[in-house]
């Protein structure tokens, strides 16, 4: 699918209650996190954060930081036990995110208070990262996000839990509703609010199908990632890889992932 519609989401929406947008966000972390969509990215981020030497991960537009946990696990397995993570947001939900800081005993951390991906402060080290996040944003925003890791020499991976495709519309229409209602008891931590807004007002399954359904639609596909990082690096200081990676079951991971090249290669 090359299309690509700008089309509004629910949580994006500043007046949008907080519970709901909360319940769709613990949803989103849940479905994640015990599908493992990331794991096909992990040699690929492995791989740029052998070029950076880094071994902190600084997430932006964290959420509720879905899929993190089980990346972080699988890179300290591949020889990184020191690796750290802080959670941020231009939102913060602190109360998700503690339950992943308490289940990982310190190794995801976050800031309680908002951070804007367009403009990092210096003082927060690490490899960027942005987990099924960077399609909300309109192109000058996208491309703000890719060109402050530039100007602040940070390496930087875009990931997206999709391989936008028409048949993954199809799935978030028809399948997404039916798991939501399945699984919503067993997400922790538990909510009443999750329940109230799952079963008698069902306004999550609603907007997380709506929401569901647009996210593909607005991902950038592979062309459009690479000429966005482009732009944000005019002067070709970046090293830029862009692709797909296949999930076990099938499906695939959009990915970018960008670090600073070396004085040899900028000779060159």
């Amino acid at each position: 699918m090359k299309l690509r519609l700008q089309l509004f989401e629910f949580e994006d929406l500043p007046w949008f209650p907080k519970a709901v947008r909360a319940g769709m966000m613990d949803y989103l972390r849940f479905m994640i996190s015990g599908l493992k969509i990331y794991q096909p990215i992990v040699p690929i981020l492995r791989e740029a954060l052998r070029h950076t030497s880094q071994t902190e991960l600084l997430e932006l537009c964290a959420g509720a930081g879905g899929g993190t946990e089980g990346v972080w696990r699988a890179l300290q397995v591949q020889d990184l036990p020191q690796l750290h993570v802080t959670l941020t947001d231009l939102y913060p939900q602190p109360a998700a995110w503690q339950h992943l800081h308490e289940r990982t005993s310190g190794g995801l951390a976050f800031l309680p208070t908002p951070v804007d991906a367009t403009r990092v402060p210096a003082t927060l080290p690490g490899f960027r990262v942005v987990f099924s996040a960077f399609h909300h944003f309109p192109p000058a925003v996208a491309e703000a996000i890719l060109a402050d890791a530039v100007r602040q020499r940070a390496g930087i991976g875009v990931f997206e839990g999709a391989g936008k495709h028409w048949h993954e519309v199809a799935l978030a229409a028809l399948v997404m509703p039916v798991a939501l209602l399945c699984i919503t008891p067993f997400i922790r931590p538990f909510r009443w609010s999750r329940l109230l807004f799952t079963y008698l007002v069902p306004l999550i399954p609603m907007c997380t199908v709506w929401d569901g359904v647009v996210s593909i639609l607005r991902l950038y596909p592979p062309n459009q990632l690479l000429a966005l990082a482009h732009r944000a690096d005019p002067s070709g200081a970046f090293e830029w890889r862009v692709g797909k990676a296949r999930h076990w079951s099938g499906s695939q991971v959009l990915y970018l992932t960008g670090w600073p090249k070396s004085q040899l290669q900028i000779e060159k």
